[in-house]
């Protein structure tokens, strides 16, 4: 077994935010969901799972608070919500309450603000997106969002991530800017879409200018991250996680 490979965010958050993104490196996970996967639902024996779960949990204060992930645009605050609650975002402004999300292509995105006094995290995959989980996070987080910073976790990038016309239309009945995060596919009706770029457009029009990340890809890069545009659904999940301390 490996070590842990984590990775922090190039982010300049205040000394109270700590943060972090796992890789597929240090678990006991084997054959597709090697070796980190630290997903239940994913067919992976549920005793790998969680001794994956406890050897992160050697690297964070107390235990991150798992979501059942739904592809919508619910918040939860961390201090209060049960484990496995259904909801795709999560934010603290207590201490050592861990917001943590799952993906496998779909977006992972940090927020905290300047103050170090609230953070969150949300999943945001094309639905997330489309129906307003950046919003509903930040609004959730109930600070101006002029003094936000989010940090675009690990996801597919736009060469690797193709979607049909209806994905596009779902983004364009929202704004007409994004369509610069769409270009035209390998095959007719087929469009390669931006997920960063549309997160950038979302939170840039709730006025956070302060945007980090959004420079690796889940598909492309095999050896570090879990794809499941690239493996199926027979794969593992990595976590980003975001709290105070």
């Amino acid at each position: 077994m490996s070590d842990l490979q984590l990775i922090s965010p190039d982010w300049p958050a205040p000394p109270r935010v700590h943060a972090c993104s796992t890789t597929r490196h240090g678990g006991v996970s084997t054959g597709t969901y090697a070796s980190l996967n630290l997903a239940k639902h994913v067919g992976d024996d549920l005793e790998m799972v969680l001794r994956n779960r406890a050897l992160l949990a050697t690297q964070l204060p107390m235990e991150p608070l798992w979501l059942e992930q739904v592809h919508g645009c619910t918040v939860v605050n961390a201090a209060c919500t049960c484990p496995d609650a259904q909801a795709d975002a999560a934010m603290a402004r207590m201490d050592y309450r861990i917001c943590t999300v799952m993906t496998a292509d779909c977006l992972p995105v940090l927020f905290c603000d300047v103050n170090g006094t609230a953070v969150a995290a949300a999943h945001a995959g094309w639905r997330g997106l489309v129906g307003g989980v950046l919003e509903n996070t930040v609004k959730s987080m109930q600070v101006p969002a002029e003094t936000l910073l989010a940090w675009l976790g690990p996801a597919i990038s736009q060469p690797a991530f193709e979607v049909g016309e209806e994905v596009r239309n779902a983004f364009l009945a929202h704004s007409s800017d994004a369509a610069a995060a769409f270009a035209p596919g390998r095959t007719a009706g087929k469009w390669q879409a931006d997920l960063y770029r549309l997160a950038r457009q979302r939170l840039a029009a709730l006025g956070i200018t302060q945007i980090y990340g959004g420079d690796r890809c889940t598909y492309r890069e095999a050896g570090t991250f879990f794809s499941a545009r690239r493996e199926g659904t027979q794969t593992g999940r990595q976590a980003s996680l975001i709290w105070l301390a």
